[in-house]
């Protein structure tokens, strides 16, 4: 069981908290663009399980749910990636291509490597020697 808030429970409460608030504004932003694509639904599903698993993880430390976040951390990770090459390759198809002004008023490249930093941060805290029962 958690010992007082070690590192490692703040790091995980507090990557729960950042997959819910990138959450609001992922499924806002991709609700705008009406869902055009299908891997516009893939954060929108996998932050609100992201972020419960991890206010789960945080309040009881049990192997399974780690388990279960080590696989949805390291598929986010993926997804985060995948998200940053929809978006990248997103930006180039506006008119005149990769320019300034298209990065600014196109998709945001940075969002999905935020999910995938997050995604991250919570693998690490899971990988600390403590951790481990």
């Amino acid at each position: 069981m958690w010992n007082g808030w070690p590192l490692d429970r703040a790091v995980i409460l507090f990557a729960g908290f950042g997959f819910s608030l990138v959450f609001i504004q992922v499924t806002m932003m991709h609700y705008r663009q009406n869902f055009r694509h299908w891997s516009q639904w893939l954060p929108v599903i996998a932050l609100p399980v992201l972020a419960l698993n991890a206010f789960f993880l945080a309040c009881v430390n049990h192997p399974t749910l780690r388990n279960v976040f080590a696989v949805l951390a390291a598929a986010g990770v993926i997804e985060g990636l995948f998200g940053f090459y929809k978006h990248f390759t997103g930006v180039g198809k506006r008119v005149d291509g990769y320019r300034f002004h298209n990065f600014l008023v196109g998709p945001p490249i940075i969002l999905p490597l935020l999910i995938s930093a997050l995604c991250a941060l919570g693998l690490l805290a899971l990988c600390r020697p403590e951790m481990i029962p």
